[in-house]
């Protein structure tokens, strides 16, 4: 898969616009790289769930517990799907609705300066060789286009949103994920 970033999109990717966005604030970098995961019904893959839940259009009635997020207006910049698909939801330059309430070095509000990455998966499983190589690509990427994020300024929902979240999770290698970065 041949990626680029062109005007905040990544070229390349599946591109389906969600509603739930707004602009950053005004001379606001984009600084962080947040990582999640997430999985529709939850410990399932591979349905069109997530793609329905960020574009508002998840029918609450198609599964028991789409009745307990009924109403959430949820995005993230990119989805990476169990075979490595990547889906855009939000142009970088646009503030996903991804990190709820959060904080990263003492400053609120991670959603005005951090892109958001939702990874297909849970917290009790690993994540494919597939989404590795292309969160590895898409990160590559995003440094290069956004110089004020850096390898540093890449962390997990649980550790802007600690007690609340727990993505990605332990089965998240992190330790993998960074030295692909580095080469």
């Amino acid at each position: 898969m041949e990626l680029s970033i062109t005007n905040d999109i990544l070229v390349g990717a599946d591109i389906i616009e969600s509603p739930n966005q707004n602009a950053r604030p005004d001379n606001t970098d984009i600084e962080l790289l947040v990582i999640h995961n997430i999985s529709l019904p939850p410990g399932e893959f591979g349905s069109l769930a997530i793609r329905q839940f960020f574009c508002n259009e998840l029918d609450c009635n198609a599964h028991p517990f789409y009745g307990e997020i009924a109403g959430l207006q949820v995005s993230a910049h990119l989805l990476i799907d169990r075979q490595g698909a990547i889906t855009q939801f939000v142009p970088f330059s646009n503030r996903a609705w991804h990190a709820g309430e959060s904080e990263f070095c003492g400053r609120g509000n991670c959603n005005d300066y951090s892109i958001g990455i939702e990874m297909e998966g849970t917290d009790f499983e690993p994540f494919t060789e597939s989404q590795y190589l292309s969160l590895t690509a898409a990160t590559k990427l995003l440094l290069a286009a956004y110089p004020a994020m850096s390898a540093d300024k890449i962390v997990g929902h649980s550790d802007i949103a600690p007690g609340r979240k727990t993505d990605p999770g332990p089965h998240f290698d992190w330790g993998r994920y960074r030295q692909s970065l580095a080469s």
